[in-house]
């Protein structure tokens, strides 16, 4: 199925004119990953279900390739939300479909090792491995999930495999939801090509399929709760420019959460979400990373093509407080990404970008203990304190290491990490001296597209916000299905996880809105 039903059943903002005023028996809000799923299943058990998503809705026609643009329409707060400190670049999804619509599209279960921690940590043995495991085989089997084959491997992701094998390091092939993937390398701005087997394009279709309702453009302000039940809540519908023009109240036995680790928590906090052991909005996780640049003699153009194909795991295990927590990937932007992110001015930032076509790129992301925070800012918005700790800073550093061994390993003439003062390597004996002191906040420009935690799952109400069907410890019929649920870091990309999690916990939410 198509985004047929998808442009049926939208409704923008726009296109009220007058407030938002609906009886329903489940409102989700936020249409990611998460959210689409929950409404999928809500719909076809027969659930009358509506989804608010605060940002817009696009299709593929609006998927023009160009980063001036995309980056606005596609990205909180046009792509420029950081952490509280301005240390991190912090990128999620906004509009239909969430951070499905720019994600690279990497699927990765769940580590077993991760979930039998949250079994003996968190008392969560309802996701066991062992449990969790036909749920995840049933949505890789909605979204199409195959390996990235070899002789689609871009330049980039083949100079990560040549380096890491020269290495005798650990590394193979990853898994992507595409079909019919034209490889023209722009997956991060939405593809032009209708490739990505996403929520816009095969989860939320079928939920409309299903008869549930979709609103873009309608931003949820409070949750209603009465007597320790959930009875709906309200918001505000945004107009083109997104401002506000007309007011949303829905009444609705079941509300759920999944505007992601960030939104949920601040529309929880916002609403006065009894918190009576203050946990939400804490246990934020990112994957902080930093990349690495290489430079080749030869053309790579590593723009073009699937832009991640290959992972070195060498450095990644899943015990707690483990010294070897860090994933490594390819990581290329497009030219004005890569101009932000290369040191200098003037003329020698010009030398940098005239290199080009001839840069390989990789980032080392770390699988993550420090714990941040999410609290509200201005206008009730997601403040993110986020400050790495000393080991963290120290796997970082381990990753940038290992980074540029990968390159010089492949043949690159010279390698750079782009902290604030560059560091500019030609041999790789220089590794083994290098003060890697510069990774710390400002010092090094840091990303993180994986925020999870802040409404963690849990068996005991100190340690967590909702119990192990997802529905809030002290509030009937307020349930999370989003990153959010997470009690840890992954360790890799979250959107199969995610899918899985709304997927095997939505049986929770159907018998909520029919008992309720």
């Amino acid at each position: 199925m198509g985004e047929s039903a998808v442009t049926e059943l939208a409704v923008r903002g726009r296109q009220l004119h007058a407030d938002l005023v609906l009886d329903t028996e489940a409102v989700v809000v936020g249409t990611g990953a998460g959210g689409s799923m929950a409404l999928r299943e809500l719909a076809r058990a027969g659930i009358d279900s509506v989804a608010l998503e605060e940002g817009g809705y696009h299709t593929t026609a609006d998927f023009n390739q160009r980063e001036e643009q995309m980056l606005a329409l596609l990205f909180q707060e046009q792509g420029g939300r950081t952490t509280e400190d301005l240390a991190i670049r912090i990128l999620q999804g906004r509009g239909i479909g969430g951070s499905t619509i720019h994600n690279t599209n990497l699927c990765k279960r769940i580590p077993d090792a991760i979930l039998s921690a949250w079994a003996d940590d968190f008392g969560l043995h309802d996701v066991r491995p062992e449990v969790l495991a036909p749920s995840f085989e049933r949505i890789e089997a909605d979204l199409s999930v195959s390996e990235i084959p070899a002789a689609d491997r871009n330049a980039n992701n083949e100079v990560l495999r040549l380096g890491a094998e020269r290495l005798g390091w650990r590394g193979g092939p990853l898994k992507h939801n595409r079909v019919g993937c034209q490889k023209s390398g722009f997956c991060e701005l939405g593809c032009s090509y209708d490739a990505k087997q996403n929520a816009l394009k095969i989860v939320l279709p079928q939920a409309a399929a299903a008869g549930a309702r979709i609103y873009a453009d309608v931003r949820a302000t409070r949750i209603h709760i009465d007597g320790g039940r959930v009875t709906g809540l309200e918001g505000m519908v945004l107009g083109e420019n997104g401002e506000h023009i007309a007011n949303a109240r829905i009444r609705a036995k079941v509300v759920v959460l999944a505007g992601s680790a960030t939104g949920s928590a601040a529309l929880a906090l916002a609403s006065g979400v009894p918190d009576p052991h203050d946990q939400i909005g804490r246990g934020l996780h990112v994957h902080p990373g930093a990349a690495v640049a290489g430079i080749f003699d030869r053309t790579l153009a590593s723009y073009d093509g699937i832009p991640q194909s290959y992972e070195c795991t060498e450095f990644l295990d899943f015990e707690r407080g483990s010294d070897r927590r860090v994933w490594i990937v390819p990581a290329f932007a497009h030219p004005i990404g890569a101009a932000a992110a290369l040191p200098g001015f003037g003329a020698a930032h010009m030398r940098a970008m005239r290199d080009y076509r001839k840069l390989a790129v990789l980032t080392a992301l770390v699988h993550d203990e420090t714990e941040g925070r999410v609290v509200l800012g201005a206008g009730d918005r997601p403040k993110i304190r986020y400050v790495m700790n000393d080991a963290d800073r120290a796997q970082l550093a381990k990753g940038l290491v290992a980074c540029a061994r990968i390159l010089f390993a492949a043949g690159a003439k010279e390698v750079v990490i782009p902290a604030v003062f560059p560091h500019r390597m030609r041999d790789p004996g220089e590794l083994d001296r290098l003060d890697t002191g510069f990774v710390r906040p400002h010092e090094l420009p840091l990303t993180a597209v994986h925020p999870m935690g802040t409404m963690r799952m849990g068996t005991d109400p100190k340690r967590s916000v909702v119990g192990p069907t997802g529905e809030h410890h002290h509030v009937r019929g307020l349930f999370v299905a989003d990153g959010s649920l997470f009690p840890t870091s992954i360790g890799g990309p979250p959107q199969i996880g995610i899918y899985t999690l709304a997927f095997h916990l939505a049986r929770y939410v159907i018998e909520r809105a029919r008992t309720a």
